[in-house]
């Protein structure tokens, strides 16, 4: 069965995907877009449950495929600053990109092809539907609708396979150049546009298939599962979440706790339309985090958090409040993965009173 958003994305070793390549364009970060405004009211679970686990048709289709859309663009956008401004943090997770996000009709699982055409135009050609703020795409003028043509004179490909094939077309290109020459199509009209490579964190974000309240982090991507975003009151809360699983990848995190295959796991099961629900009651095979990861990835966070522009004077709050709701004893919640909150508490006070006075002395943000 192919994903629920299957996404235009870098391949990662090791994967679902396969083949190992260099990321070029980005899972994330549409700030402009031909999709419905990320600000748009978020279902509750409840509610995003009925659309989401049973097979629409029809209309039912293309309400349910603007449910998705609308969380996953969330995502998106919530995590592009941090993508973004911390590339040096993350080190040899950081990639080159292009900058912006390209899909077809057959982007999305076979429920949601034709929507797919209906509400979003896409058909056989790959075509832009989001643009990264501040990027190379977004300065030379790649826009939503952009038709993809050619990489560096090589016909882009159509189809059910474009997105595969377009990624081992474009990985050489961005290994080896600082900008990559566009042909797309406009308004019936071929344009040539010279993309600059954008570097950046090249972390994939994802939206979990499920109603439990947590998040992971394999290595190379980042869930954050639908129950997790109805319990965020804000998009600052789900930055907090998306820092600490980027903080987790960046330290090794869950190769180091052996849980790297449980974790790919359990988001290649949660991107599904129909995820096997089962393995939130075991807990997948997930092992908890240890106090020494936790409070290094929770510090690293911090610096992340700051670094793209977010207040981290809330974080600690959320975090309890988080496992006052979800305690250590509800398998598959975010406590049960990381149980240590009071130590992890204390661990965040100190890296805030840190970053502050390196606020306050105008010294760069660096852990």
């Amino acid at each position: 069965m192919r994903t629920l958003l299957h996404h235009f994305l870098p391949l990662q070793p090791a994967s679902r995907y396969g083949l190992m390549v260099l990321p070029m364009l980005l899972v994330a970060c549409a700030t402009q877009q031909s999709v419905p405004p990320s600000q748009a009211p978020l279902p509750a679970p409840s509610e995003s449950a009925q659309v989401l686990t049973a097979p629409p048709t029809g209309t039912a289709s293309m309400e349910a495929l603007k449910t998705l859309v609308q969380m996953q663009d969330r995502l998106d956008r919530i995590a592009a600053p941090l993508l973004l401004k911390n590339a040096d943090l993350c080190k040899t997770q950081a990639r080159n990109l292009l900058g912006f996000t390209a899909k077809n009709r057959y982007s999305y699982s076979s429920e949601f092809t034709d929507a797919a055409s209906n509400l979003f135009g896409l058909q056989e050609r790959l075509q832009v539907i989001g643009v990264l703020g501040g990027s190379g795409a977004a300065l030379v003028g790649i826009k939503p609708g952009d038709v993809l043509l050619k990489a560096e004179d090589k016909d882009l490909p159509q189809g059910q396979n474009a997105e595969r094939i377009a990624a081992t077309i474009l990985a050489p290109m961005v290994s080896r150049k600082a900008s990559v020459k566009m042909s797309v199509l406009r308004n019936g009209e071929a344009l040539q546009l010279n993309v600059p490579l954008t570097r950046a964190c090249g972390f994939r974000v994802e939206l979990g298939n499920a109603d439990n309240v947590a998040s992971y982090a394999d290595g190379a991507r980042i869930m954050i599962t639908r129950g997790m975003l109805g319990f965020s009151k804000s998009d600052e809360e789900v930055a907090f979440l998306i820092a600490k699983e980027m903080a987790h990848n960046a330290l090794s995190h869950p190769a180091k706790n052996r849980s790297y295959s449980a974790m790919a796991a359990m988001i290649d099961n949660l991107i599904q339309v129909k995820p096997d629900l089962s393995l939130l009651i075991t807990g997948g095979g997930i092992k908890a985090y240890p106090l020494e990861m936790d409070a290094a990835s929770d510090h690293l966070a911090l610096y992340m958090l700051a670094r793209a522009g977010y207040s981290i004077e809330n974080t600690r709050l959320f975090w309890q409040r988080l496992a006052d709701q979800y305690p250590q004893s509800v398998l598959s919640s975010h406590t049960a993965l990381h149980p240590n909150t009071s130590a992890r508490i204390t661990a965040m006070a100190k890296a805030a009173s840190e970053i502050r006075s390196k606020q306050a002395a105008k010294k760069v943000l660096l852990p």
